[in-house]
């Protein structure tokens, strides 16, 4: 018998999984916040797993630690993709005040101050 946490948590990751594959940045930030939620959820579950496990729980354990490790790397890609995101506008931002007004960069070198009075 497996208990319901453990299948709670089986069914979060699931969403989850499904959640890093969402890649459309219109539905962005309502894909972050599920993603929050689900974390949040299996965040109060994993209290509740502890051992001793029974032998169709360590079975399912193992099936978890698998999808845990595809989550880790999906999460990760999402991440980077959002901090790509982020970098690009920034450049963008930064590129269009160049090109608006192109001297507002020029350096004064060269020039000599005389310290003395």
């Amino acid at each position: 018998m497996i208990r319901p946490a453990m299948k709670n948590w089986h069914q979060v990751s699931e969403t989850l999984l499904e959640l890093t594959r969402q890649t459309d940045e219109a539905r962005r930030e309502e894909t972050i916040v599920n993603i929050d939620k689900c974390l949040d959820i299996r965040d109060q579950l994993q209290s509740q797993i502890t051992s001793p496990f029974t032998v169709e729980e360590e079975a399912l354990g193992k099936e978890l630690l698998a999808m845990e490790e595809s989550i880790q790397k999906k999460l990760t890609m999402f991440t980077s993709e959002i901090k790509k995101n982020i970098f690009d506008a920034k450049s963008k931002k930064s590129n269009m005040k160049n090109y608006v007004n192109p001297y507002s960069n020029i350096t004064k070198d060269g020039t000599f101050y005389d310290t003395k009075n």
